[in-house]
């Protein structure tokens, strides 16, 4: 079962992230928070390099693709969230065409950037709850053994960024880049030592 306790802590990982960003939006919409746009685009691109490029591809290949050989019930519920993982580059390039026109400074970005953050933090918030909701419960009914340690082998290869480690050949260092996130980010969201800086 380790495979689904990787997959819950990569999404309280991804909640985190997303809270962090609403925090952080919420106060620069009160004047209270100047914006950092390095850091805010450097967020906008952990949601992209990590749940879009790593995390999804682990549940299709270890936790859908095994469940449907094994029961047809959910069917409906894993075509769903299939869909969704194979329309996720649309929501982050939204997503990073709107952080790009605020750094630009074009007139109302701000706000639209705050909507278009909106809309994909709710289509995570609902797409995370229908996985934990719908999917674990029956790949707890329906995995066997050797199904648990091809899931468990193959979410071990690419594991959260907060929990230290990362694959050796990995052509990004999660743990670096969410450690450089949580220093620049102000405080109480992180250790307020922005601004940002990439490498």
């Amino acid at each position: 079962m380790e495979a689904l306790r990787i997959m819950i802590d990569e999404h309280q990982s991804l909640a985190a992230i997303l809270h962090a960003i609403r925090l952080m939006l919420r106060d620069i919409g009160s004047g209270t928070l100047q914006p950092d746009m390095g850091l805010l685009r450097a967020m906008v691109h952990y949601l992209d390099a990590y749940p879009e490029k790593r995390h999804h591809p682990k549940e299709d290949q270890f936790i859908f693709a095994l469940l449907k050989q094994r029961t047809a019930e959910g069917a409906e519920a894993i075509a769903r969230l299939e869909e969704e993982h194979a329309r996720g580059n649309d929501r982050i390039k939204a997503l990073e065409a709107a952080v790009q026109r605020y750094a630009d400074g074009a007139p109302g970005a701000f706000e639209d950037f705050v909507a278009a953050f909106e809309a994909f933090a709710a289509f995570y918030r609902e797409h995370m709850m229908r996985e934990e909701r719908e999917i674990l419960p029956l790949v707890h009914k329906y995995f066997t053994a050797e199904d648990w340690a091809i899931a468990n082998a193959g979410f071990a290869g690419t594991v959260d960024p907060m929990s230290g480690t990362r694959p050796p050949d990995g052509p990004e260092d999660f743990t670096r880049i969410f450690s450089r996130l949580v220093a620049a980010a102000p405080e109480p969201i992180g250790l307020g030592a922005g601004p940002y800086k990439a490498d």
